[in-house]
């Protein structure tokens, strides 16, 4: 969740859920009515908030589901994506990060939500090349009955293998 998040108790696997307000700078960059898989789907929240905005999960899968909907599925053993996007709030752990980055880059346009100073990391630079977008969405409150937004900012990063071209910055709007 953050390199200097160590002031409370940190929840198993990184599990924070998705809040609207990170979703809410993403959607003016998808398509209309997208379909997209979310391979770390947790309890389901990311879904939620982009069916609300009518969007469709194809297929949703976490090695430790929490919504009936989510199927129990290790993220890298999925082989073949068949939406528009992978779209994701991955855990922020490096180790968990660059390889989800890796493999689903080369399977489909695919966002993940992550701290925004990893791309100014030199751990990055081996991802970039395959990276289209950055959507900064400034700090988060990840924990509902906080009164503390997160200590970092994130942005959502879209990565495709598959097309070239040069990262796009895109500030934030909201």
């Amino acid at each position: 969740m953050g390199k200097r998040s160590d002031g409370f108790e940190r929840k198993p696997r990184d599990f924070y859920p998705t809040p609207k307000a990170a979703v809410e700078p993403l959607l003016q960059h998808l398509k209309p009515n997208a379909t997209f898989f979310e391979p770390c789907a947790g309890d389901g929240r990311l879904i939620q908030h982009l069916e609300e905005e009518g969007h469709t999960c194809k297929y949703a899968c976490d090695i430790e589901p929490l919504h009936p909907r989510v199927c129990k599925r290790d993220a890298l053993d999925v082989t073949h994506v068949s939406a528009d996007y992978a779209l994701t709030n991955p855990p922020w752990n490096r180790e968990i990060l660059h390889p989800i980055i890796e493999h689903y880059a080369r399977l489909a346009p695919t966002w993940l939500l992550a701290d925004a100073d990893w791309a100014h990391t030199k751990q990055s630079a081996p991802y970039m090349a395959m990276c289209r977008k950055i959507v900064s969405i400034g700090r988060v409150k990840w924990i509902e009955d906080s009164k503390m937004t997160g200590k970092d900012n994130a942005a959502w990063y879209l990565f495709d293998a598959n097309t070239d071209g040069p990262t796009i910055f895109c500030p934030r709007t909201l």
